[in-house]
């Protein structure tokens, strides 16, 4: 981890829910507009909330390390506000939350995992 304790925001979108966004704008396009497209408040975390959720999935704690120098233009919050994509792209729904995509990354790295 790189600065900011941890705390940096980031949100996350899983491809399933990217890619549905994509398919509803192609069944539906609007020429010229620009989207945000991203986990928004729906799905978000520090980093530190994500290393806990990650080791509460897997039932493990994780190996880490910590540099107090921030990354050289990293934003310390990052969310995408996705009204405008959910107001013209009215179909697109998120269906996975965060512990949804975690779940699945820690099957597929561990797939004897419950």
């Amino acid at each position: 981890m790189l600065g900011y304790k941890g705390k940096k925001i980031r949100d996350n979108i899983h491809s399933f829910d990217l890619v549905g966004a994509f398919v509803e704008f192609i069944r539906a396009p609007r020429s010229g507009e620009v989207y945000n497209i991203g986990g928004s408040r729906h799905s978000n975390s520090s980093m530190l909330e994500a290393i806990a959720l990650c080791e509460e999935i897997s039932g493990r704690k994780l190996t880490r390390s910590y540099k107090e120098t921030n990354r050289i233009g990293g934003n310390i919050w990052w969310v995408s506000e996705v009204g405008k994509s959910q107001n013209t792209i009215p179909l697109w729904k998120f269906r996975y939350s965060l512990r949804e995509i975690l779940e699945e990354i820690h099957r597929a790295i561990n797939p004897c995992a419950e």
